[in-house]
């Protein structure tokens, strides 16, 4: 008898969010690496990271700013629960993926299907492979995983219109020690010209900063659902979060009339 053929879930972002050939993505991630901000350091190895999500030569340097703080702690990170929106299916609840793992340019993540079996049984989680399938909100932070950390699983979740409550009771269930991490991924402000996305990026960075979930808006955060529900986790399990980086596409790759928000921020 032969078993199941393993189900894994193509890239679908190469080539248009980040390289497609390994050596160019390599490339890409050490340019990202050397544009992040050096000068800030969190006391500890964060329990979660916010990153953006947006194409790299635009957001790469503000998501090395988060995974610098998590490379310190990649010989005992073993599990990444990995939350972001959806932006290509219209969804209610938490997607999860029926994939054995997601593929990249730089090889194969496993899914921990322990931990989706898991949070399968918990109210508004569901498999929705058709919500993972183009969506780049959690494949483009792939990479930056696979640079920083060693032998890992990922949990990938999307995460549509649901209650901060539903997304802290899947992180509850999954929280586990040291080797389990979260990251979620979240854009801030889009399409305001650089001195409003300034102050309106600003705003929303102090309202995540001290936890006020009904300060972040829709339209603040295209993650303010799975942000509000990690904050609201995070309260509960007495974690601080600081500001890491605050840029916008004005200040890396794009012009500076129309731009969109990008923070990194830690969980500790």
């Amino acid at each position: 008898m032969t078993g199941r053929v393993p189900r894994v879930r193509p890239p679908a972002v190469a080539g248009t969010f980040y390289p497609r050939g390994e050596g160019a993505l390599r490339e890409a991630l050490d340019d990202a690496f050397r544009k992040a901000r050096h000068d800030v350091h969190v006391d500890g190895s964060p329990k979660a990271v916010i990153a953006p999500h947006a194409g790299y030569v635009y957001s790469g340097p503000i998501a090395a700013t988060a995974y610098e703080q998590l490379a310190p702690a990649r010989a005992v990170i073993r599990r990444i629960v990995l939350l972001g929106p959806s932006h290509r299916v219209p969804l209610r609840g938490i997607a999860a993926s029926s994939a054995d793992a997601f593929d990249t340019p730089l090889g194969a993540v496993p899914v921990d299907t322990a931990r989706r079996d898991a949070v399968l049984r918990l109210p508004g989680v569901l498999v929705a492979d058709a919500a993972h399938d183009q969506e780049h909100s959690l494949e483009v932070h792939l990479p930056f995983l696979q640079r920083v950390l060693d032998d890992f699983a990922v949990l990938p979740l999307v995460v549509g219109v649901t209650s901060p409550a539903t997304v802290a009771a899947v992180l509850d269930a999954v929280w586990g020690g040291p080797e389990t991490r979260i990251v979620v991924s979240s854009d801030l402000s889009h399409y305001h010209d650089h001195a409003t996305a300034v102050r309106l990026d600003a705003a929303t960075a102090d309202a995540i900063v001290h936890g006020r979930l009904a300060d972040i808006d829709d339209y603040d955060a295209c993650g303010a659902y799975p942000v509000r529900g990690l904050l609201m986790a995070a309260a509960e399990h007495g974690l601080r979060v600081e500001t890491l980086d605050l840029r916008n596409s004005g200040d890396t790759a794009g012009p500076t009339d129309r731009v969109v928000g990008y923070g990194a921020f830690a969980l500790t």
